[in-house]
């Protein structure tokens, strides 16, 4: 009688073997080691039981990490009004209790769906923490004064950058964009460049946060914080936090 495990090892190869004559790229041994057991995300643990604070905690330890690169990127998702979605990294360039701030062309893709949908999310990843915050919900224009203080702080050459941009809009190639840079700056000189008509800023205003830690064994730890609907918290699968909010375990 054959081993079953040859049997097994078997099957695999084959399956690999079919995979490769199909052209399928398999990933399925790429795997990470996150948290142990003894790193678990535990609601009696939780320092703060209002979101806004958990976040700042978080992200205060993500940008004081010099590994960190860049700990206020995330991923920017949003959908016409017929729900087709699409996503894109931006940065965060302000958060507090009234929103979570960023800036860019109204006039892009993201700005014309953000027009007729303004319901959207953000995704922050740290991978060196095996942790993550998903964002949601609506965005309201900023006034053009926070554009027009943010615009002015900005490096010269990301000025110019955002008005050579007709953002999002096809290019016949990077020259066009290389030759009208060169005559912005022959233009404008350091602390002349004006702000786009149309470039400006958002603010997210979340009614959903969620807090994930990532575990070995793929447990995950998932606490939400949301607003309550009719007769929550019921005490048992959501539960009281501060400042209106409540928070619940979401299964990995």
């Amino acid at each position: 009688m054959i081993p079953v495990d040859n049997i097994i090892r078997t099957v695999c190869v084959l399956q690999k073997r079919f995979n490769y004559l199909r052209g399928i790229m398999d990933l399925s041994g790429m795997r990470t080691n996150y948290n142990d057991t003894h790193t678990i995300l535990l609601e009696k643990d939780l320092e703060f039981k209002e979101p806004l604070a958990l976040f700042d905690k978080w992200f205060k330890i993500i940008k004081n990490d010099p590994r960190t690169v860049e700990p206020n990127a995330m991923c920017l998702s949003t959908a016409t009004k017929d729900g087709i979605p699409s996503g894109r990294n931006i940065l965060l360039k302000g958060y507090s209790k009234d929103g979570f701030i960023f800036f860019t062309h109204y006039t892009s893709r993201k700005g014309h769906e953000l027009e007729e949908n303004p319901h959207a999310a953000l995704t922050f990843y740290w991978e060196h923490y095996s942790r993550s915050v998903r964002i949601e919900g609506t965005v309201e224009k900023l006034p053009f004064s926070h554009a027009d203080a943010y615009f002015n702080k900005r490096p010269y050459q990301s000025q110019i950058g955002a008005v050579c941009s007709d953002q999002s809009k096809p290019v016949e190639g990077r020259h066009i964009l290389e030759n009208k840079r060169v005559e912005l700056m022959s233009q404008y000189g350091e602390g002349q460049v004006p702000r786009p008509p149309l470039w400006g800023g958002y603010s997210l205003k979340p009614n959903a946060i969620e807090f994930w830690q990532g575990q070995t064994d793929r447990i995950h730890d998932r606490i939400k914080f949301r607003r309550p609907k009719t007769n929550e918290p019921d005490g048992v699968l959501t539960h009281q936090a501060d400042d209106g909010w409540i928070y619940e375990r979401l299964n990995p």
